[in-house]
């Protein structure tokens, strides 16, 4: 992404903020605080993850990288991708600036697309709860189709970004 389109992005939700308080002061205001208690409340998760991929990427090299989830690495690396991001319990909006950092070091594509997908749709670490909920066979049905799934839209992904 470039600068313009960034500061693009800025511009228009400075605009459409001073549209919602000319609309309404006290529900702008509140949608604010709303938003400023999340952010705090996400920040040392997202910090702690961030301090942990940073010891991560001086530990392991670039290479090793490549090697394990790189763009040869090939069906065993969407294999490995696909398994981390299904056992991987962080919020998504943390497991972007991650997968940037990998991608920068020479991870894949598809590796990622696949990773954030299994990250987002499968849950192996919250299985019995959805089981406790939704049953055994409805809550196994939906990770396998999920996890399949995954790797059909990493492949498009991978199609279409590469």
């Amino acid at each position: 992404m470039n600068a313009a389109f960034t500061y693009s992005l800025y511009i228009v939700a400075a605009v459409l903020l001073g549209i919602s308080f000319v609309n309404d002061k006290k529900k702008t205001a509140l949608s604010l605080k709303r938003a400023w208690k999340m952010f705090i409340n996400m920040l040392p998760q997202y910090v702690a993850i961030l301090l942990l991929v940073g010891l991560l990427l001086v530990a392991v090299t670039p290479g090793t990288i490549q090697r394990v989830i790189g763009t040869e690495s090939g069906f065993w690396g969407m294999l490995i991708a696909s398994l981390l991001g299904a056992i991987t319990l962080v919020p998504v909006i943390v497991a972007f600036p991650i997968t940037a950092e990998l991608l920068k070091n020479g991870a894949g594509v598809t590796q990622i697309a696949i990773f954030i997908s299994t990250l987002t749709m499968v849950g192996f670490v919250t299985l019995p709860m959805e089981i406790r909920y939704l049953g055994k066979k409805v809550a196994i049905l939906r990770n396998v189709l999920a996890y399949l799934f995954a790797f059909v839209t990493a492949f498009i992904i991978g199609a279409v970004l590469t």
